[in-house]
């Protein structure tokens, strides 16, 4: 990816001194950005700073990937210069994991993580032993069982972290709920599709993609208060790099939060700092 660009480039200018002798084209000074990022919403996002940061003299790549897990391994090998998909615990696990050297340069939105349903109307339906289906990222486990206990469907042990909590700190389970957590997140949205289980936890992006409305199709939704915002990952010391910096100002901005509020109508929640 960048190594190819960066080499496309160098043998363009090779060619055009060649050609034109020294000519000092307005080119020369533009830096190149590389972010990897998933589909819906981050890499339409990115498309709106595109134009912000080229004023700055900052050439914005944008290379899109339909998963989890080679953004970070495309990030740690210096083939992307940062990402923009995944939330904080999310990193920090990867980074436990796989022994990463990430830096969080910025939070810019939140995506409400969903529970949707065919069969049922609310979680109320949810008869006893119903299944739920939900992604295998441990990292969204915790925030799922979070909501599902503010709904009043489980209670968790006293003094489990929400953030970190699993399927074996639930303590109290009424309705016998089973969870089935084998699947890709991305596969979600067609076992929704399919009828498959009684209830399918779906993270936004993915529900967007598919062409769901989170906040009129989901028979429930987190808040605005999740703490499960979307950031700029970058490696450990370029975080202060002048065009990271341009990236997190410019998804900060205003502008583009009107864009992110009008484009999704809460689905995908902007933060400003």
């Amino acid at each position: 990816m960048k190594k190819w660009v960066t080499g496309v480039i160098a043998a363009t200018s090779i060619f055009g001194l060649a050609a034109c002798g020294n000519d000092s084209g307005s080119g020369n000074d533009e830096k190149e950005l590389v972010v990897g990022a998933s589909n819906i919403p981050h890499a339409e996002i990115l498309e709106q700073v595109k134009p912000v940061l080229e004023e700055k003299g900052i050439d914005l790549q944008i290379e899109t990937y339909q998963d989890y897990i080679l953004p970070n391994k495309d990030l740690d090998n210096g083939d992307i210069d940062a990402n923009y998909f995944q939330t904080i615990p999310y990193m920090d696990l990867q980074m436990k994991e796989n022994e990463y050297e990430f830096v969080n340069a910025g939070g810019i939105h939140i995506e409400p993580i969903g529970i949707y349903s065919k069969k049922h109307k609310s979680l109320e339906e949810l008869p006893e032993g119903a299944t739920i289906l939900m992604s295998n990222s441990v990292s969204d486990h915790g925030r799922i069982l979070t909501l599902l206990e503010k709904k009043g469907l489980i209670t968790l042990k006293d003094g489990v972290e929400n953030t970190q909590a699993q399927l074996e700190d639930i303590k109290e389970n009424p309705r016998n709920l089973q969870f089935d957590y084998e699947y890709e997140a991305a596969l979600l949205p067609q076992m929704y599709e399919n009828e498959e289980g009684d209830a399918v936890v779906i993270n936004s992006n993915y529900a967007i993609d598919a062409g769901l409305k989170p906040l009129e199709d989901s028979i429930a939704i987190e808040d605005s208060n999740s703490p499960y915002v979307n950031v700029i990952a970058v490696n450990k010391g370029d975080e202060n790099k002048e065009e990271v910096k341009a990236l997190v100002e410019a998804l900060r901005s205003k502008e583009i939060q009107d864009f992110i509020n009008e484009e999704w109508d809460g689905a995908v929640v902007p933060v400003s700092e």
